[in-house]
């Protein structure tokens, strides 16, 4: 028992390190766990109490316990098995592509990053950013939705602005679960964005067994009660516009849905639009060479935030105008299926998509594009103000919602001229300003964000109506 056991020096090492790895693991890794367990929820509880719809345990709940109940749902082993029989693989290669499935798209939510660096961080960002505005909001119709419905946010898509800037506007109410493309699959930021909630998803993907994965996983945040943001559009848009719905994630949860259910979902048609998308000349390139690909490019990203800092040290930053935000009327899917029985999905997407288009804010550079590309010639800085003032007067007849910065409309096309003369979109003096020729399709990339709303007055035969609804115009 006294005698002495010679070891070589690596040896040792080695023993020792197992012994310190087994240590960690059986006794202080469980002890960490649960102290920032308890940690977060405590500050759960403490949130819960700020917020119009509190956390739902299904958000809180581990990641890997949440990726086991993905794999292991029947209709999940459902679609394992077709699979086999279909692809011709061992059943447990297939179990496992349908586990790699559910790690990639199951988040894991952290509730102090998101209360407390990404609510602060997406603050910040806006408001250095642009002249963040609410717009049209029926705050009783959104207070009057079921506390223990399901609610949906669903949202044109004009920038990746539009998770910050939503994320931000939405803080008091809940903690939103994005639906994130490929873009974000990138170290570290997609853990980053796993940590916020979201869930990524393939857009382009035809995988039988991975479509099946993500719908269960949708279908069971959706019945858990997790408050969502989606963008049906399917991906940024390349020309402005707002494009037709894709029904991917909108028949995930219609299929699934109850009338009888106990729980309601409610989708809450969102609209977002800006004096400037930061991404507006890679949109336009893509849509030039026909291929929905963007390069991103770390240089040129590094380039664009040195600039704005030396512009900001210089005194010469100047904020990209106006962002702006509208609510429309929520829709019951609950009180929907009994007015469309066929097609639920089609005329679910139809009608909240009419309804995003119905509250696209109108702000300064749309109006100032839709004038001069409307106009034969140059315009002086007075037209413009003229006729921004009239298509103003004209869409505001027609329901349309309209930021007016210090309730001027002279001062909007002042504001919307400026921020295109710096750009330079907008070319000449004072007295004969055009579009550049090399900038018509920016400019028209801006007008196509309202092009519906200017169709819709025109169109409009009756005798001018007064809005729908009081416009409302916060600063935020």
């Amino acid at each position: 028992m006294n005698r002495v056991v010679e070891l070589p020096l690596w040896l040792l090492i080695l023993i020792l390190g197992f012994a310190a790895f087994s240590a960690l693991e059986r006794v202080l890794a469980p002890s960490v766990r649960w102290f920032f367990r308890r940690r977060m929820q405590k500050v759960v509880t403490q949130v819960n109490t700020k917020l119009d719809r509190p956390i739902e345990p299904f958000k809180l709940a581990r990641r890997h316990d949440m990726i086991q109940r993905v794999i292991y749902d029947p209709k999940v082993a459902e679609a394992i098995a077709e699979h086999v029989q279909t692809e011709g693989v061992p059943e447990n290669v297939a179990f496992e592509a349908a586990r790699s499935y559910a790690h990639e798209i199951v988040p894991s939510f952290s509730a102090s990053l998101y209360f407390g660096f990404a609510m602060r961080a997406s603050r910040w960002l806006s408001r250095t950013l642009y002249r963040v505005r609410l717009g049209h909001f029926d705050e009783a119709a959104i207070e009057a939705i079921d506390p223990e419905a399901t609610v949906i946010f669903v949202m044109n898509h004009r920038s990746n602005m539009d998770y910050v800037l939503v994320t931000y506007l939405a803080a008091e109410r809940s903690a939103l679960s994005y639906a994130v493309g490929e873009w974000a699959q990138v170290w570290p930021l997609k853990h980053l964005i796993r940590a916020m909630g979201a869930y990524f998803i393939r857009r382009k993907s035809r995988n039988p067994l991975y479509r099946r994965v993500l719908a269960r996983y949708v279908q069971l945040a959706t019945a858990g009660g997790v408050t969502q943001a989606v963008f049906p559009e399917g991906g940024l848009s390349l020309d402005g516009t707002v494009r037709e719905p894709k029904l991917g994630l909108l028949n995930y949860v219609v299929s699934d849905f109850d009338p009888e259910g106990a729980r309601d979902v409610v989708f809450v048609p969102v609209a977002l639009n800006y004096d400037r998308v930061l991404e507006d000349r890679v949109l336009l390139s893509a849509a030039d060479a026909g291929v929905r690909k963007f390069r991103f490019s770390l240089l040129k990203m590094l380039g664009f935030i040195g600039r704005q800092i030396k512009f900001k040290m210089t005194g010469r930053y100047h904020r990209f105008g106006y962002a702006s935000v509208s609510f429309g009327d929520p829709v019951s899917l609950r009180e929907f299926v009994k007015t469309c029985p066929d097609n639920v999905t089609e005329c679910v997407a139809r009608k909240v998509m009419d309804r995003v288009r119905d509250v696209v804010p109108v702000l300064p550079v749309p109006l100032v594009a839709t004038v001069l590309l409307d106009a034969d010639g140059a315009l002086s800085g007075d037209e413009v103000a003229v006729r921004v003032t009239a298509l103003a007067k004209r869409l505001e007849a027609n329901g349309a919602h309209i930021h007016v910065p210090r309730d001027s409309l002279e001062y909007a096309a002042e504001i919307g001229l400026k921020i295109l003369s710096m750009r330079h979109i907008v070319v000449g003096q004072n007295e004969a300003l055009t579009a550049s020729d090399k900038e018509r399709a920016t400019l028209q990339f801006y007008a196509n964000s309202i092009a519906h709303l200017v169709e819709a007055a025109q169109d409009q035969k009756a005798a001018p109506k007064k809005p729908r609804r009081k416009k409302v115009s916060k600063t935020t």
